[in-house]
């Protein structure tokens, strides 16, 4: 799931686009774009002929993911397992409706657990309170219906490896530091106050904001951001720290560079130029990333530029 799709992109050396025909008919009903965002990250072991499945976020709609799944052929019984970036609903709406479809799947059933990876603020209870007064209580996780659903909640702040701590193929990068001088957060976010709900405290960073980190061999590191309230800066940082590697492959996800006329928007110049410093061989900008960043990285680092589009298989 991203913000956008395009039936007539053309595949090229790291894409494959989702056909527009089959059996001389066009692929109906089309697959849907939603501002949100979800993607499945399929990692294969070469010398042992075996893979891991993750689905990382889930999307802004309770049954926008599924839709799509289901016109790409994916099945969620195969899924090893769900990474949360943060708890904003753009990235968890579709939660509910998914554990219910892997309960139902063939590999499993309401007493096996599926495993969910988030960090503890995803489940806060949150504001935004906007310059001009308006203010609007954000959706939430519920923690207890997820368990009923079969949820097995894994809460960390830290590194977390998967599949497992012995055998890690992807890195989940818990909370980032936050050290540039122009990646703020979202200063308009409030979270109640356990002892008090209607004691609103500031909740400026997004510290449940995370990435997925994978090291492919002889190439580099491929960094998955959701929204990158953290920076996307920041994060490639402390992903290229916690894995000793400084190579940067590649980059997907959110970016969250809207040209919003305030501190995100202000951003776009300063992250462009650390990213031409870093130097990464692709760029996959998506979701909340911001039409105007897009069309600068576009305009400074075109041959780093991949776009995408909802059903896009990128290979690595």
């Amino acid at each position: 799931m991203d913000n956008t799709t395009d039936f007539l992109l053309t595949d090229s050396g790291h894409t494959t686009r989702p056909p527009l025909i089959k059996n001389e008919k066009f692929v109906l009903p089309p697959p849907v774009a939603e501002h949100g965002f979800s993607a499945l990250i399929t990692i294969f072991k070469s010398e042992l002929g075996t893979s891991n499945s993750f689905l990382f976020d889930t999307g802004v709609s309770e049954n926008g993911v599924i839709h799509n799944a289901d016109i790409f052929g994916i099945n969620f019984g195969r899924v090893d397992g769900i990474i949360l970036s943060h708890g904003h609903f753009d990235h968890f709406a579709g939660l509910v409706n998914i554990l219910r479809r892997m309960a139902s799947s063939s590999r499993q059933t309401i007493t096996h657990n599926v495993n969910i990876f988030t960090h503890p603020d995803a489940f806060l209870r949150r504001w935004e309170i906007f310059p001009d007064g308006k203010r609007v209580k954000s959706p939430i996780l519920d923690e207890q219906q997820l368990q009923q659903l079969g949820a097995k909640i894994h809460k960390s702040t830290g590194i977390s490896r998967l599949p497992s701590e012995e055998s890690p193929l992807l890195a989940i990068t818990g909370e980032i530091p936050r050290e540039t001088s122009f990646e703020k957060g979202f200063p308009y976010q409030y979270a109640e106050d356990p002892n008090n709900e209607k004691n609103l405290m500031p909740d400026p960073l997004i510290k449940d904001d995370q990435a997925t980190v994978v090291n492919v061999l002889d190439k580099g590191l491929v960094i998955l951001t959701g929204c990158g309230h953290a920076g996307v800066i920041n994060t490639i940082n402390y992903a290229k720290k916690i894995t000793g590697i400084s190579r940067i492959y590649a980059i997907v996800g959110g970016f969250h560079l809207p040209a919003d006329g305030g501190i995100n928007e202000a951003a776009i110049e300063p992250t462009l130029k650390e990213l031409q410093k870093i130097d990464p061989d692709y760029l996959v900008p998506c979701h909340c990333t911001g039409w105007k960043a897009t069309y600068r990285i576009i305009e400074t680092m075109p041959e780093k530029f991949m776009q995408s589009s909802v059903g896009t298989r990128f290979q690595f």
